[in-house]
């Protein structure tokens, strides 16, 4: 009784009575979350959706690409039904290629700097985000993915 005491007060210390099962990548997204859109932007004063997903993978010193058309061309090429944390997901929501990126989290669950909504989580099975979508790239080496997205 005493040990489960003892476990209970360090996990009201910490802020937390359980474990965080979140993942490097899950814990700095969470903190993004409802940050505005800003087209150009780079910082959480307000992001683009490029400016977001290099932010977020420059916190991990993974240098990518300013622009989401020259992020579709880093890394591999990845199938949707392989994706994995930590994969970028690109769409063209204009008409005229690649527009648009976000984050893959999991779960069919990704994270991106949306024009109305800001930071935010959508699913790539809602009707918007299927139309467009695109392609995927896999940044992450197995290492890296081991030691923030997993």
């Amino acid at each position: 009784m005493a040990l489960l005491g003892l476990v209970l007060s360090l996990g009201i210390l910490s802020g937390n009575a359980f474990a965080d099962d979140s993942s490097k990548l899950e814990a700095k997204v969470s903190k993004l979350i409802g940050i505005d859109y800003s087209y150009g932007g780079t910082t959480t004063k307000g992001f683009d959706c490029s400016g977001f997903t290099k932010y977020v993978f420059d916190a991990f010193d993974i240098s990518l690409d300013r622009s989401s058309r020259d992020q579709a061309k880093q890394g591999k090429a990845v199938d949707k039904d392989d994706l994995r944390a930590g994969d970028l997901v690109f769409f063209d929501t204009g008409g005229n290629g690649i527009s648009h990126v976000g984050i893959y989290l999991g779960d069919g669950v990704f994270v991106h700097a949306s024009t109305n909504n800001g930071v935010i989580k959508n699913k790539l099975s809602e009707s918007y985000y299927a139309k467009r979508y695109v392609t995927a790239r896999r940044i992450l080496t197995n290492e890296q993915y081991q030691d923030i997205a997993r």
